[in-house]
């Protein structure tokens, strides 16, 4: 009943355009869902994702889902899921990304999903991780389960200006698998918010690789630079 009151005083609207939601729609509205920038990339053989990655670390499938670009209405959205305590944001696409990747088969002999994991200070800081909260959602739209085994060991700088061989050396030895037997033989999704030079899905592919070699990885980013 509280819910409804305040559904009446205050109804949800599209995080994107304002307007006010329908009963049917959540986070953002039908016509913002379908302009959203799509990168098509799943349907390229050798996609720009996957060329950034092809010859370095193994894997089996790459994609990022949209294209990020500064100053855009998706940037803010981004934005605010990352530092203004908008999670559902990230649920949300994540959600919307599951279903269309599912339906064109991305996922394929995947087992299990797993978000890019964040040191425990960042994450006490930040409240949430919001690749959880992208995790999650691809996970109610494929049925994949989320795995827990990956940590981040150690701290490190924000990256946001650096080149991509300071941004490995500084990643270097922030991830770890817990439980190496838990991935053995297993398709793995691993799920980052935006790749733009892929030193994180690199150094974390990497980890994963050295520590369960029959591990078969899937590198997914919700949005991709070009």
């Amino acid at each position: 009943m509280l819910a409804s009151i305040a559904d009446f005083f205050l109804p949800p609207t599209c995080h994107l355009c304002g307007c006010r939601l329908l009963d049917s729609e959540r986070v953002f509205c039908v016509r913002c869902i379908e302009t959203l920038p799509r990168s098509r990339y799943h349907l390229m053989p050798m996609n720009p994702m996957e060329r950034r990655f092809a010859g370095i670390v193994p894997f089996v499938r790459a994609t990022g889902h949209f294209i990020y670009s500064r100053n855009s209405d998706l940037a803010s959205a981004i934005h605010d899921m990352k530092y203004r305590q908008f999670p559902s944001v990230g649920h949300r696409l994540g959600e919307i990304v599951g279903e269309e990747l599912n339906m064109a088969g991305f996922f394929f002999g995947a087992d299990c999903i797993a978000a890019v994991p964040m040191h425990w200070w960042k994450k006490a800081k930040r409240g949430y991780n919001q690749a959880d909260y992208i995790a999650a959602g691809l996970s109610c739209a494929t049925g994949l389960p989320i795995s827990n085994e990956l940590v981040a060991s150690r701290a490190h700088k924000t990256q946001t200006a650096m080149t991509l061989q300071q941004r490995l050396e500084n990643l270097s030895g922030s991830f770890r698998v817990k439980d190496p037997d838990a991935l053995k033989g297993k398709g793995l999704v691993l799920v980052d918010d935006v790749c733009t030079t892929g030193s994180t899905l690199r150094s974390l592919a990497e980890e994963i690789a050295s520590a369960v070699p029959d591990c078969r990885i899937y590198l997914l980013s919700l949005c991709v630079t070009v």
